[in-house]
């Protein structure tokens, strides 16, 4: 009798578990909305996929993408696109909000998703290039789905989500509401992803006319620091643009002889502020400046800096150098005395090394100086002025200086 009991025990045990593990399968799983904004980059691309692992192990009811974003740099988008539309969890993309857009790659995803729609005032397409990069590449998806729009229209974010309640997709329904009518609510949580801090700085850096800011201020701001001769805050904010700058080239389509003209340009225009006045060195520079900054992109148009801000780099670069280097150089270099030429026979320090230019100090005021080739000075060697030409001193040693020849 008891082996009776124990054995009808063990099989309504046997029988309640399935059951159980049926309900907890059938259960909620939770709504995945992740933000994609701007360029479709290695940032992005990497939320994306990771976003659709996230969902898959967490059996997610669906994954909402939220798509402000246009054309693919430095990403393999057939990958993507292949990453996309075979994830275990049903997909739907909203573009949005008022104002957004979908272009080129991301229009593509669009289009590939299981559910679309787009909130009023929102912009879809074109759909190709679908690679700003190589905006010339043909991509098979993109071919036979340029025609076609995103027609569904939803409002936000929230009425998209809810309207995703009793569609079918890939033969299971979906369920994202509950509540009688009139005063349904969502009946799951909702897991936001977007960029993490690292990811989000590597996106900004990404951005076209961010890496294209940085690298001129960069220039700028190492110039100024040769010209008030140390290594200060100035050359290390310039070197840390440089870098950030030269991470955004390394992901986009940069034309190395437009790089090129640009550090030209910032040499032409330093040579006459070396000069200590406006020559044809300074339109030398401004036009190569100008060229280099036009055609900087070699792509698809919509990575080219938009006009203002070329009118404002360009401009406040332009100004800078002309304007505010020319009086921080006369000011950091001049002298208190009324007659230069009273400088000649004044003893001094070097305060940098004149081999053969560098910076002197001369009754508690900086100057710029040189020397004889032959004869360089270290830094805190005494010197003796020699000769004035304009706001540049040549000097020599205390003692032992080689001879000018044109004194021969």
């Amino acid at each position: 009798m008891r082996l009776a009991r124990l054995a009808a025990l063990v099989l309504l045990l046997l029988l309640c578990i399935p059951a159980a593990a049926h309900a907890q399968s059938a259960g909620p799983g939770g709504i995945d909305v992740v933000q994609v904004n701007g360029l479709l980059d290695p940032s992005n691309a990497a939320l994306i996929r990771s976003s659709l692992r996230h969902a898959d192990a967490a059996h997610s009811t669906v994954i909402v993408f939220q798509l402000d974003a246009s054309g693919a740099v430095d990403i393999d988008v057939p990958a993507l696109l292949h990453d996309f539309t075979n994830a275990e969890t049903p997909t739907a993309v909203w573009i949005g909000p008022s104002g957004g857009v979908a272009r080129g790659a991301s229009a593509l995803l669009a289009l590939s998703a299981d559910v679309a729609a787009i909130a009023p005032g929102a912009h879809f397409g074109p759909i190709i290039p679908v690679s700003y990069d190589h905006p010339a590449q043909k991509i098979a998806a993109a071919e036979q789905l340029a025609g076609k729009r995103v027609t569904e229209k939803a409002n936000t974010l929230q009425l998209f989500i809810a309207s995703l309640d009793g569609k079918t997709v890939d033969g299971v329904k979906l369920s994202t509401l509950r509540g009688a009518e009139g005063s349904r609510v969502l009946n799951q949580d909702v897991h936001f992803h977007k960029l993490d801090l690292t990811q989000q700085l590597a996106h900004t850096l990404d951005s076209p006319w961010v890496a294209y800011f940085l690298f001129v201020v960069g220039l700028a701001l190492i110039i100024f620091e040769f010209f008030t001769a140390g290594i200060g805050l100035a050359g290390a904010l310039g070197a840390l643009a440089l870098l950030g700058a030269c991470f955004g080239f390394s992901h986009l389509p940069v034309a190395p002889w437009a790089v090129f003209l640009l550090l030209f340009g910032m040499f032409g225009l330093a040579v006459d502020l070396q000069a200590g006045g406006l020559g044809a060195w300074t339109f030398i520079g401004a036009a190569s400046l100008v060229a280099g900054s036009i055609w900087l992109y070699d792509g698809a148009s919509r990575l080219d800096p938009t006009w203002w801000v070329l009118v404002l780099v360009i401009g406040g670069t332009l100004l800078f150098m002309l304007s505010g280097m020319t009086a921080m150089v006369r000011s950091r270099f001049s002298t208190p005395t009324i007659g230069r030429e009273e400088l000649i026979g004044e003893m001094g320090t070097a305060e940098a090394e004149v081999d053969p230019e560098g910076v002197v100090r001369i009754r508690d005021a900086l100057w710029r100086a040189r020397t004889n080739r032959a004869t360089p000075i270290h830094s805190g060697d005494a010197i003796r002025v020699v000769s004035v030409e304009g706001i540049v001193l040549e000097v020599e040693p205390e003692a032992g200086g080689a001879r000018d020849y044109r004194h021969r």
